[in-house]
Parts: C-alpha cells; structure tokens; sequence
C-alpha cells in the first residue's frame, strides 16, 4: 500500500509535462472497449490460443492497447469461484465476455448479465445445454463455437480399441462438477457395451482425487483409459499422464496439449480454428454485430495426435493403419 501511496505522490509533485502523457494514457485506456475473458482454467495451456485469438482480432483492426483492452478471469480448475469472477467483469463494464471452454463458464457469464454480448466454446450441444435457443438463431446476449469435443466420445473409444482389439476392460476419467459429466459417462458406457469393452468410471475433481483414481484404476486391472474432457484435467495434464505412464495404462486424450507432455494419443478439435472463429465474432461483435444474429459455428476440423516414445515405452505396436490417419506423429 505503502508503494502506492508513494508512486501516487510522485506523479502529483512531478506535474508538468511529465504528468500529462501518464494521464491522457490513463484516459486513453478508461475510453477503449474491453473485453474480458472468463477462462476455467489456467492461463498456460491456453495462451498460444489467446495469442491467437489477439492476431486475429488485429488482422480485422483491432489491436489490443490501441482500440481495445481485456480484462483476464482464470479459475484455476475451481469452478465455484466462476459466478464472481463472471460479476466482477460485469463490474468493470466490459463489453464482450469470452467464456470458455465448457458449459459451466457460460452458465457463470449468463447468470452475471443479460446485456452485455457472451462468446463462448464448448464442447457439448449448446442449445440442449440451455445456452442457445437455436444454432442458427441463438437469441439472447451470447453465441459461439461448438467444438464437438463431447459428440465424439464414441469416436475415441473406437479409436483406443483399434489400438487395442484384444482388451475387454476400459477406465473413463471425469469430473463429477463438469456440467456434461453424466452424458460424457452415459455415452461411454453405451458404447462400450456396443464394442464388447467394460467401462469403469472413475471420477476426479483436484490432484489428490486424481492419485486415487489411477490408483482404483490399476485395481480393477483397466488396460486402457478414456481421459473425458475437461479443463481441471487439461490444467493436471502432466500428473495425468505421469500416473498413465507410471501404470503402463495407455490413454487417448482430448486435446493435443497431454500428446505434447507425454500422453499418447489424443482425438479432438482443432481448437487453433475455435478461437480464430471466436477471434472473427468478436471483432464482428466490437464493431456493433448482436450475437443474437450471429449463428453458433460447429467446428469440423479434428486432429488425431500420436506419441511414439511413449507407445515404445508402453510396449505398443501402433496399427499402421492408424499412423496412417495421423495428422501428427510425435518421433
């Protein structure tokens, strides 16, 4: 505080010339749209796309610190500190909410304000989510991108199991507090019982649930797993496929972000194409558009990773096949 106060005298004594760029700064700031990002998880495993998202917006003409600011929300995987995070950017009279990547981070933002434009990501079916009243009219203050990260689960399962045609027992990963939990799990299930495999569900909210997880999971003898998409496993990326790897269980992921620290294999969207799309609509939205008349985008880019060291290290044979259908082999 102390800091502060001495800074604050400073610049009153200073006055002058030296004053005034300070305050027509200052000024210059309080007067440009903001955009505030509310996030679920940690700022790391999102900032190439966040770096993205601002090339974007500059390539339309909105460059960041001269026509507009953002204001940054991150829960750290703790989902119950969403509601005032959302009210605290409604506070500070931002005027766009990106809300992303799930269900529970748009809740947040729609139940903090009915004015203010949200756009958002998620990876289940925005209008059953009760974001949208329709994909192509959403109604309402909010729009965005549907990633498919959640209608796809079968297809991962399919993809584990060609991996591995001669298992018969399967471990599911989720985390109860998602909002899409029960239908990631129903869905899973349902296919499991389509492909002849066991399903086990095992459910994780922090770090320690996590160790507890793997450790029920090398007690049921899974000899694969499905790691369901979620942010608070994104952000424990590492511990994930440190546990996978120390358990000789191989896993398929959601994004590419556990393939790049070791995981290996992973099934999902391209999310460089969601966020240049929630890049595009936020400029659009910036220059007056009403996210009402802006149709939800579904992605349909998907990217299948493949990790070798770690298939070598679990004593994997990749079916040639499936290298084949690889968009990217890490040697």
């Amino acid at each position: 505080m102390a800091i502060h106060i001495q800074r604050r005298e400073f610049i009153t004594l200073a006055g002058g010339a030296a004053a005034w760029p300070i305050a027509a700064r200052a000024q210059q700031f309080a007067n440009m749209p903001m955009i505030g990002v509310l996030y679920a998880g940690s700022p790391a495993p999102v900032a190439h796309l966040m770096a993205l998202f601002r090339r974007v917006l500059s390539e339309g003409g909105h460059i960041e610190g001269q026509n507009f600011t953002i204001e940054a929300r991150y829960a750290e995987g703790r989902y119950e500190h969403l509601p005032e995070m959302a009210a605290d950017l409604v506070r500070h009279r931002v005027a766009l909410i990106l809300a992303t990547p799930n269900a529970n981070v748009v809740r947040a933002a729609k139940a903090a304000t009915a004015d203010i434009p949200i756009l958002f990501s998620v990876g289940g079916d925005p209008v059953k989510l009760g974001l949208v009243a329709s994909l192509s009219h959403p109604g309402g203050n909010a729009t965005g991108v549907n990633f498919f990260l959640n209608e796809i689960v079968a297809k991962r399962l399919d993809l584990l199991r060609e991996l591995m045609p001669a298992a018969s027992r399967f471990g599911v990963l989720v985390n109860p507090n998602q909002a899409v939990a029960e239908d990631v799990t129903q869905e899973l299930t349902g296919a499991g019982t389509s492909l002849g495999v066991q399903i086990d569900v095992v459910r994780a909210r922090n770090s320690r649930e996590i160790e507890a997880a793997f450790a029920s999971l090398k007690d049921n003898r899974a000899e694969g797993l499905f790691v369901a998409p979620d942010t608070v496993f994104v952000n424990r990326r590492v511990q994930i496929t440190t546990l996978a790897a120390a358990n000789a269980i191989p896993a398929i992921y959601t994004v590419r972000e556990y393939v790049e620290v070791g995981g290996l294999m992973s099934y999902g969207t391209a999310l460089t194409e969601v966020y240049r799309q929630l890049a595009i609509y936020a400029g659009r939205i910036l220059k007056g558009a009403k996210p009402a008349d802006l149709p939800v985008v579904q992605s349909t880019k998907f990217e299948l990773l493949i990790n070798l060291p770690t298939a070598r290290a679990l004593h994997l044979e990749i079916p040639p096949t499936l290298l084949a259908r690889a968009d990217e082999v890490i040697e």
